[in-house]
């Protein structure tokens, strides 16, 4: 695991805040609020900006505005090159590799898509366990495939093992049962990068 893992990331430089997300699960999940909520306010939601997703997620992770480094991990199936329902879309060139610059800092993004010798759910959990071993990693963010049981299981044994000094926050649509983590809803940062007001909603009932 670790040797596949520094061979991924041989020049990493690790930043204090991780994000790491599965790639195709956000995209569906941006798809699923963007049907029912163009069909509850009536009006055409354009794709997620991925930029204020990303600024989102961190701050549900308790990051504060400041010169702050982040690096946002997109792990994806190896046929996936886009995301459809974000802009930027393309994995390559348009996310990995770049960066930009916000209030909460600095934030760069790899993509990285699941080798043939190692299943994407496998791919997932090594990369959080080698990630959470980084001595330089203090906050990480997690968003896995919260619907995936047996993956969430094996998550929650890796994360009961990571020191208490990291402060690792995953984000799903429901609440997940168990665990030695902070939890966040994911459609919260989800809806706010598509637009989606909240006195939409409530103007709606």
């Amino acid at each position: 695991i670790c040797n596949m893992n520094e061979q991924m990331y041989p020049d990493t430089h690790w930043s204090e805040n991780i994000i790491i997300a599965d790639a195709d699960y956000i995209d569906k999940v941006a798809f699923d609020l963007t049907v029912n909520f163009e069909r509850m306010i009536n009006r055409h939601i354009p794709p997620a900006d991925f930029a204020h997703w990303a600024e989102c997620v961190v701050l549900d992770g308790g990051l504060k505005p400041g010169s702050n480094e982040t690096t946002v991990v997109l792990l994806h199936r190896k046929e996936t090159t886009a995301l459809q329902n974000f802009l930027p879309a393309r994995l390559r060139p348009d996310l990995h590799g770049q960066a930009f610059q916000g209030p909460l800092g600095e934030f760069t993004i790899q993509a990285h898509p699941a080798e043939d010798l190692v299943g994407h759910d496998d791919f997932f959990l090594d990369t959080v366990q080698f990630v959470c071993a980084q001595k330089a990693v203090k906050r990480i963010m997690i968003v896995p495939e919260a619907d995936n049981m047996a993956l969430m299981a094996q998550l929650r044994n890796i994360l009961a093992r990571v020191d208490e000094d990291k402060r690792i926050t995953v984000f799903s649509m429901e609440p997940i049962p168990g665990g030695n983590f902070r939890q966040e809803l994911l459609g919260y940062s989800l809806m706010s990068a598509l637009g989606i007001k909240a006195d939409e909603i409530k103007a709606d009932y």
